[in-house]
């Protein structure tokens, strides 16, 4: 089948740099990166005027978009819709993400995951077995520990990528062992645990942490707590939410600096509906939510006003980073590309523009907003 070729632009592989050269796509896949000179005759050429291309963004946490919630519709048609509304910002893979709800929901979420485009790579189910203590905007009527027969349950769904996010409080580490080894990728949030508890977890296979500061135990100089025990645990890929809302910039600058390696921080966006709508309020799991600019919040039982998720999108995510915490480009693109798809073990096929890859790539302009977008190599403006 001939190739199409993607010319005119920089190049960022994820690794380094291009000039002068273009993107070979073939079959959905990246063919090569070749110069100008070597593409193939029978090639058709896309010639783009200018900007950057780079690899397609990643997010592991979405609870919605296009006016679509997830906990709403627990269906592919809803997942799809979702992810087509991201896609505008740059966002080509993801995993639609299912708060605390009840086990019919869940189970509707597992089955559908299975008939969802590809722009969908699996299932994020963040509860409900998360603390009441540390519940942000999900209902705590619903939590509760996990069970054997959840372990079984969950193990048995058949999911592409399941992430599972897990208060330490709530679950045995026999449990994470038992679903890392059977390919569950296992984050730990909204938990209110002690740094030796959250140890324990991540010793057993717990290799995330979910909206890092957001929901969670906070570092003290004498209890490090969770935070500081997915700082300091180089195992440990640390999703964060970067909007300037849910975490102070400077504590974000100083979680870069400090988190152990090989394990980084990688950009999430912790969606809600209304990204990609003219939405200002919506319903989820009974509480009103209102949108007031990019901030989203709920009123608890005192009146106070408490954080629902975020209004953001993936390429402020990235322009944020450069802009707000210091960080290179380079590192930027690799937060939201190849460091999510090295946590959700994709990034044999996924986060890179490299031969053999998945042909996910943005085109960025100078100032960072997309342009176009393409998924497994079919096109769509931003």
């Amino acid at each position: 089948m001939p190739s199409m070729a993607l010319a005119g632009a920089r190049i960022f592989d994820g690794s380094r740099w291009h000039d002068g050269a273009v993107i070979l796509l073939r079959d959905g896949s990246i063919a090569d990166i070749v110069a100008v000179n070597d593409v193939p005759s029978d090639a058709t050429v896309d010639r783009l005027e200018g900007g950057l291309l780079v690899p397609g963004f990643i997010d592991a946490q979405v609870n919605g978009g296009g006016g679509v919630l997830l906990n709403d519709a627990p269906t592919a048609e809803a997942m799809d819709l979702i992810a087509a509304a991201h896609r505008r910002f740059g966002t080509c893979r993801l995993l639609p993400t299912l708060v605390t709800t009840i086990p019919d929901r869940i189970a509707a979420a597992l089955a559908a995951v299975k008939h969802a485009g590809p722009g969908i790579l699996g299932l994020h189910l963040e509860g409900p077995h998360l603390s009441p203590l540390r519940r942000g905007v999900h209902d705590d009527r619903l939590m509760r520990p996990m069970t054997d027969a959840d372990v079984d349950r969950l193990l048995a769904a058949g999911v592409g990528r399941l992430l599972l996010t897990v208060a330490v409080e709530q679950v045995r580490p026999a449990q994470v062992r038992r679903l890392v080894d059977g390919g569950v990728v296992v984050s730990l949030g909204h938990s209110d645990a002690t740094y030796e508890q959250a140890r324990t977890l991540i010793d057993a296979g717990a290799s995330g942490i979910t909206h890092l500061f957001n929901a969670m135990s906070p570092l003290q100089s004498r209890a490090p707590g969770l935070i500081g025990a997915a700082l300091e645990a180089g195992s440990t890929w640390c999703g964060f939410i970067a909007d300037g809302i849910h975490v102070a910039p400077a504590m974000l600058r100083i979680a870069l600096r400090a988190k152990r390696s090989p394990g980084r921080l990688f950009l999430v966006t912790d969606a809600m509906s209304s990204v990609g709508s003219r939405t200002d309020s919506f319903v989820m799991e009974g509480r009103l939510v209102t949108r007031r600019g990019n901030r989203l919040t709920w009123k608890d039982e005192a009146g106070n006003d408490v954080l629902a998720g975020a209004h953001l999108d993936m390429a402020s995510a990235v322009r944020f980073c450069v802009e707000q915490l210091e960080v290179s480009l380079d590192e930027a693109l690799r937060m939201a590309s190849l460091y999510p798809a090295t946590f959700l073990r994709l990034d044999r096929a996924h986060g890179r523009i490299a031969p053999g890859y998945a042909a996910d790539i943005v085109h960025l302009g100078a100032d960072l907003t997309v342009r176009r977008t393409w998924v497994a190599g079919a096109s769509a403006p931003a």
